[in-house]
Order: C-alpha cells, then structure tokens, then sequence
C-alpha cells in the first residue's frame, strides 16, 4: 500500500507540474498535427492500394499516433535531467518515498499526457480527415499506446538519470529513435519496402506496434499484430521498467 501512495503522491506532482506548463503538451501535439494536414492528404489516391487496404487515412493516423507516443516518451528524460540539475533529486534523498515510485509516478504521468494527445488527435482526424472511427477498436489501441508509451517513458528516465546531460542525451535518444521510426512503417507501411527492409523491420517490436494500431483502428480484432505488440512491448516494457528502477534507485539511495 506504501508503495501505491508513493507513486500516487509522485504522479500528482508530476501532472500538477504538466497542467501548469502545458506547453510541452501542445507542442508535441501541434507536429502530428502539420502531418495531418499537410501529409496525409498527399495519401488520398493510394486508397485501397498495396499497404493502403482499409484507406489512406485509417492507415496513416494509427502511425501517427504511435509516432507521438514515441516522441512524447522518449523526450522526458529532459525534464529529470533539469530536476537533478535543481536538487530536486538530491531533496528527495531524505525522504522515505519509495525508490521506485519516483520512476513509476512520473512514467504514469508520462502515459497519461500521452492517451490525452491521442485522444485529441483522434478526436481532430475524424473531421479532418472524414475517418469513420470504429470506437472498440481505438480503446483498445489506446492500450497499445499505454504500453509504448511507459516503456519508453521508463528507457528515457533511465537514460537521463546516466548521462546526466541534455547534450548527450539528445544525440543517444535521436540515434535510437530515428531508425526505430523509419522501420516501423509509421509514416508508410512496411508493405511498400522492399524484402530485405521488411526483414529487418521484423526485429522492431515498434513495427508490431504500429500494425497492431492500424489493425485496431479498422476494426480487425483478429490480427496477429495485436499479441505480438502485446507480447514484445510488453515484455521490452518490463525489462527497460526494472532496468530503469534500479538505476533510478541508486540515483537517490
């Protein structure tokens, strides 16, 4: 119960912080947004094309969406990094807060911020891009979104809480993400590359993700992609999480 409080008691103070400096939120909201508008309908004619069945939109807004959990995520680590840099950490030595509930509270917020951004893009395709969204299928998508969202939210905190440094921080996360992002098929499917790319698109459980999400998002509940990003998100999650606790506790013990 302890441990519930803690993390309780530090995921208020993390979205109280959110809600007062919004900014962050608008921010990584307004880029999905400009791909809305002025990339998605560059899409219209591949409609019912290879990679395109269930429609251009209703293909490319899953992917959209999971390139803003991974952006969203990955980036936090920056917040912790200024916190140590103010002895936010260092105060929290002497308090008896439990270890882990400082990553998990702030990783929940985290996640939290994250399925409010999807939300409002979903929200914002529908009119947009004409989407007739199958609600069942989006809710569980939002599942998916939670999963990437604190596993990624965990890796970053991690990270910060090693390199201690925005300007390495910066470098390591874009190394990682920038190919994780072009061999997901968020921005095209993966049915249009060729064989080769496909199999190395195979070994990123963020390409599972994004397919699970467009499986979801049309209605296919029966899709394999769903388990898999269950299963390799999932248990990615668990080890970056436990990696990223014990770091994190040997930051404040």
């Amino acid at each position: 119960m302890k441990a519930l409080r803690d993390t309780w008691l530090v995921y208020s103070r993390a979205m109280k912080l959110n809600i007062k400096q919004p900014v962050w939120l608008v921010v990584m909201l307004v880029q999905p947004l400009y791909f809305l508008v002025f990339f998605a309908p560059l899409l219209n004619s591949l409609d019912g094309q290879r990679g395109f069945e269930s429609g251009a939109m209703e293909t490319f807004v899953p992917g959209l969406i999971i390139m803003m959990a991974l952006f969203g995520s990955t980036f936090v680590g920056f917040g912790l990094i200024a916190e140590l840099r103010q002895g936010v950490i260092e105060r929290m030595r002497v308090t008896p807060v439990s270890r882990v509930a400082l990553l998990i509270g702030r990783t929940f917020a985290t996640v939290t911020t994250t399925l409010v951004q999807a939300l409002i893009l979903v929200l914002l395709a529908s009119p947009v891009g004409g989407l007739a969204i199958y609600w069942p299928g989006v809710f569980l998508m939002f599942g998916i979104i939670i999963l990437t969202s604190f596993m990624l939210g965990a890796l970053s905190y991690g990270v910060a809480i090693v390199l201690k440094s925005e300007d390495t921080l910066a470098p390591v996360l874009n190394t990682v993400v920038q190919p994780v992002m072009l061999l997901s098929g968020i921005m095209l499917p993966m049915a249009l590359a060729p064989s080769w790319l496909q199999s190395v698109a195979d070994f990123n459980p963020f390409y599972y993700a994004v397919e699970a999400a467009r499986a979801l998002f049309a209605g296919d509940l029966e899709s394999n992609f769903i388990w898999q990003a269950a299963v390799f998100i999932g248990g990615l999650g668990v080890l970056l999480v436990i990696w990223a606790s014990r770091k994190f506790a040997r930051a404040v013990a």
